[in-house]
This record gives structure tokens, sequence and C-alpha cells, in this order.
């Protein structure tokens, strides 16, 4: 499987899939950008895949499936077009089968991907980060997160923001000693310095570097309660206090 990486917006990036087993495009916040790449090419994909419903990841959802005449997969129907609901299990698109995992807190019924080694997470969990709580609460992302972080090391962590080279300042302040953190900000720089993108992370990276899914680390205990002395020092405690530091980050 190749992953391919289109800019959109500021900061998203829309996936799209090539395998044997089809073209699928992932998260198309514009489909102008996905048209003109797809064109280009001379690919036409099979398939549109939606992590969740918010705008600058499904606004050009209806005109590709128009375009193409192809299905849409999300979780219901707030996603634009949308022909296929699904849920947490596995996902069978033509001869390739997929899991779903459900991983609300972002929004209260997001989706996550799995294929080929490789997850599509949509705002879920972002490198060195995770996503904002707007529907769900922090003990739904909490969990979610949890999900994430159990699978397989070698998982290939395919977000939707470029949001790294922020969300390693902010894991610098709260982890300060982590030496991990200190390579990873070097090798991002470097990256987005030669205008490549940051991703993918992976699983193995994100256990050992995003303070989100280190909340049992006492550094991160210490840091929360540094800046709310009523965190109770409890894992969720903790990512609560963490999420709500980080939103006042800049």
């Amino acid at each position: 499987m190749s992953v391919h990486f289109i800019p959109a917006f500021a900061d998203n990036y829309i996936y799209v899939l090539e395998s044997r087993a089809g073209i699928w495009v992932v998260d198309p916040g514009a489909a102008e950008p996905v048209l003109l790449w797809l064109g280009q090419r001379q690919m036409t994909p099979a398939a549109i895949l939606c992590t969740h419903h918010h705008p600058d990841h499904t606004g050009g959802v209806a005109a590709l499936a128009r375009h193409f005449a192809i299905p849409v997969y999300g979780a219901n129907d707030r996603i634009p077009a949308l022909t296929h609901p699904v849920h947490a299990g596995k996902l069978s698109i033509g001869s390739a089968e997929l899991t779903v995992l459900e991983v609300p807190g972002h929004t209260r019924d997001h989706l996550a991907y799995v294929w080929n080694q490789s997850l599509f997470c949509g705002d879920t969990l972002f490198a060195a980060g995770c996503g904002r709580i707007f529907e769900g609460s922090p003990e739904m992302l909490f969990q979610s997160l949890q999900q994430l972080a159990a699978l397989p090391a070698a998982t290939r962590v395919y977000c939707a923001h470029e949001y790294t080279l922020n969300n390693l300042r902010f894991a610098a302040l709260v982890d300060p000693a982590n030496p991990v953190i200190q390579q990873r900000q070097t090798q991002v720089r470097q990256q987005r310095d030669a205008g490549e993108p940051s991703l993918p992370s992976s699983i193995g990276l994100e256990c050992a570097s995003n303070p989100f899914l280190r909340c049992h680390e006492p550094a991160l205990i210490a840091s929360a309660q540094q800046f709310d002395p009523s965190c109770d020092g409890s894992p969720l405690s903790v990512f609560t206090t963490l999420r709500r530091w980080k939103d006042q980050f800049s």
C-alpha cells in the first residue's frame, strides 16, 4: 500500500490510499485538490472514508462522490453523501478488510480506520498530541487514546493535521527530561524546513513521547499537579489537566 498526502487549507492532510485492493480517499475536506491530484495521475478512487463530520474533513465528500459515483463510509448521516454507515468491527471494501475503531471524544461519533499496519485517526490522536474535546468528555477521549495506544508499536499513524512542532513544544514543556521528545523536535524541524510532512508517526513513538499517552508517568503527574494542585494523580485526572493546559497553550 502507498499512502499519498494532499495538503489542504492551512494544515490539513487528505490521504489517498493506493493498493491492489483499490484507491480510497480519506477525509477530503475539499474536492478541488483531490480532483487535480487524481487527474494528474489518471487515477480513479473506489471509495471515500471519513473519520468525522467536521467540514475540514468532509467539505469535498459530496462533490467527489458525485463526480466518481463512489460509496462514502462514515459513522452516520452527519457525513455528507453517506452511503455506508459503519461501526466498530471489520469492514470489507472490495478485497480488503479494514478494522474500524470507535474513538469518540473530539466528536461523539469519531472513527479510526486500521489497514495494513496503518492507522488513519482523523483528529483523535495527533503526532505528539491529541484533539480538542468538542462533543465528548475527557474520559471518552482518554479511553479512545488508550485504545489506539494498545495497537502494535509498529503501526504507522496518519493523523489529519500538521500540528507536530507545536505539539512537541508543549510536550517538551510538560515532560522536559524526555530525550525522545528532544530528538523528535530536531527531526521534525528538519522535515518541515525541507517542506516534508512530519508524518507518519508510529504508535511506538507516540507512546514514548506523546504526553497524552503517558499520563501514568511520574514526570507527567508532577507537571499536571504543578499546573493544577487539585489533580489527584490518576491517569484520567492527569489527562484532563494536560488537555485543559494544552487548550491554553500557544
